[in-house]
């Protein structure tokens, strides 16, 4: 499979010449000044085996930020842009962001508004990132517990997607990067949904192809729309409510904060329940979905009161209109449709059907 995609803004490359072709990407690019952005995870387990592969020996300078959502703010931009600053970047230089969603997320921000902009180069580090982060131009930042309210959008000039960096991560973080491919699968096809019913890191040549068909669906969709005026919504499927629920646990210091992913396959659920009464998703297929992701994401309990906050946090959504509540809902698999109202009730009967569904399904 020919992994690489070539467009007059952006490089993605999953292939065995990826480094390679990195490397001569750089020479063309020719900085005055290399800057690698990490967070203290993956400076510790990524760093080296970064050096190893992209053959960079000597005149990079390493930024370093705290790990975890929690630091994705205005504030450490600010950290770094003085870092910047003071270690001499000027408007040739570049930035390398290594790690996870939130480096990739907050780097490529940073770039974007250094000195009115610099080039940046993604390279993912967890399966999240390889697969919806890092790619897409998205850029931006928390504002309090309110994800991603500030960004622009604007490409990185390569994006380098290497599974050999999945050896570093816990269970959980394969896990949250999980939700995301099964979502692609949901706007996509239900061929895709089945492939990924046997997804495994162990098979490395198996892995790498289920990352790669995800990287070509988020780009087919991305092409069409990069401003995200119409169709690209879609791939906020199961991300209203999940946003939300993420925000919500992120800022209750009553309940553990949740993965991005952990909280997308609740927000999945949720969704593809309200398609179910709304558009007509197949009430079977529902529960064969919802059975599948409480296999792989343990279910979560909300009381009343935090079903109100949730939904209190909806009208934060950046894809609202006017005031109003928009979501992404399902016909069928790879059937979308945009912009649809829904109401309270309706969200609080979804949250509902989430927390009593008893799982005696295993696949679809």
């Amino acid at each position: 499979m020919e992994k690489q995609i070539v467009t007059q803004h952006t490089a993605i490359y999953s292939n065995e010449n990826s480094w390679s072709l990195l490397k001569s990407g750089l020479v063309k690019l020719n900085p005055t000044k290399v800057f690698i952005l990490m967070d203290t995870n993956t400076h510790e387990h990524c760093y080296e085996l970064f050096l190893e592969c992209a053959g960079i020996k000597n005149s990079v300078e390493t930024v370093i930020i705290p790990r975890g959502e929690i630091n994705k703010t205005i504030y450490t931009c600010m950290d770094i842009w003085t870092t910047l600053s003071e270690k001499g970047a000027d408007r040739s230089s570049l930035l390398i962001n290594l790690g996870g969603g939130v480096v990739t997320d907050l780097g490529g921000f940073v770039a974007s508004t250094f000195k009115r902009g610099i080039a940046f180069v993604n390279i993912p580090t967890s399966l999240l990132a390889m697969v919806d982060a890092s790619l897409g131009g998205k850029n931006g930042v928390d504002l309090g517990m309110l994800k991603n309210q500030v960004g622009v959008v604007n490409n990185p000039r390569f994006v380098i997607v290497d599974p050999v960096f999945l050896n570093t991560l816990p269970k959980q973080e394969i896990i949250s990067g999980y939700a995301e491919m099964l979502k692609h699968a949901l706007i996509d096809s239900e061929d895709y949904w089945n492939d990924l019913q046997d997804f495994d890191i162990f098979d490395v040549k198996n892995t790498s192809n289920l990352i790669w068909k995800s990287i070509e669906i988020k780009n087919n969709i991305v092409t069409q729309d990069p401003k995200e005026l119409g169709t690209r919504k879609v791939l906020n499927f199961g991300h209203t409510l999940g946003h939300a629920i993420e925000s919500y646990c992120l800022d209750n210091t009553s309940r553990a904060t949740l993965l991005h992913g952990e909280a997308i396959a609740i927000g999945i659920v949720l969704a593809t329940y309200i398609s179910s009464n709304l558009v007509g998703f197949d009430k079977n297929k529902l529960g064969y979905i919802t059975a599948f992701l409480l296999t792989n994401f343990k279910k979560q309990t909300f009381s009343k009161q935090d079903i109100e906050s949730i939904i209190a946090l909806l009208k934060h959504d950046k894809k609202n209109k006017a005031g109003t509540v928009l979501f992404v809902l399902l016909e069928d698999f790879g059937k979308t449709h945009i912009n649809k109202e829904v109401s309270n009730s309706l969200i609080q009967k979804a949250f509902n059907y989430y927390m009593k569904f008893k799982n005696t399904t295993q696949k679809l």
